[in-house]
């Protein structure tokens, strides 16, 4: 997979890609990511990259020939099968979209800032709106670094353990069960039982059970429809 991020700060993306899985996976040749200066597709003295809105209002708009230029640019090198705009009013992020974007080759993921990019551009480059969550970020860049690391875990041979993606929350619709580690008994707080029993099959149904208490007490919305609450 390559994924190819336009800002106006790519300073902000140094460090999320340069460390721990996602450089793991660089490193691995299962994924590259490149960050583009989106000034090197500006014009003028001042590489300008935003301007008024028409119509007034506060706030300054992303033009629409850098990124014109920087698209058509990438474009020319290679397919890509989504070019994604980050935006607090597109579709919200979740597992299911993650899992879907990972069997992706290609991506481009354009970064918003100011109040937005000029319409045109959503009009007749994009073809997903992602939302990481109904808040508003300085820009698009951290949002971009969520939905980066999230698709390229997902990646067969990013994580040591292969089927560690596969029991992560939200997969299957619930909340992850809890876990332990050593020792078993910490100032008195034990590990269930359960847990030291060898008995995989027996685990495998604590864990169910635990994820679904766990769902229900924290996130009651996800097992709407599943009829795993009593009166669903």
């Amino acid at each position: 997979m390559r994924i190819d991020i336009i800002t106006v700060v790519p300073g902000l993306l140094e460090g999320p890609f340069s460390h721990s899985i996602l450089k793991r996976a660089e490193d691995k040749g299962l994924a590259m990511v490149r960050v583009h200066n989106l000034r090197e597709y500006a014009v003028g003295k001042h590489k300008q990259v935003d301007d008024y809105a028409f119509g007034g209002g506060a706030g300054m708009v992303m033009m629409v020939e850098p990124i014109a230029k920087c698209i058509d640019a990438l474009k020319a090198e290679r397919e890509y099968d989504e070019v994604i705009y980050m935006t607090p009013d597109g579709q919200t992020f979740d597992q299911h979209m993650a899992n879907s974007l990972s069997l992706k080759g290609n991506i481009i993921i354009l970064c918003g800032h100011y109040k937005g990019v000029d319409e045109r551009i959503r009009q007749k480059y994009i073809t997903k709106e992602i939302s990481i969550g109904d808040f508003v970020l300085s820009g698009g860049e951290l949002a971009a670094a969520v939905v980066a690391d999230a698709v390229i875990r997902l990646i067969p041979g990013v994580l040591n353990d292969e089927t560690s993606a596969l029991t992560d929350s939200f997969q299957d619709g619930l909340l992850a069960p809890p876990v332990y580690t050593r020792p078993a008994d910490y100032e008195g707080m034990k590990v269930p039982d359960i847990l030291l029993s060898g008995h995989n099959e027996k685990i495998d149904a604590w864990r169910f059970e635990e994820s679904v208490r766990r769902t229900q007490e924290r996130r009651p919305d996800l097992l709407k429809g599943k009829g795993l609450v009593s009166g669903d």
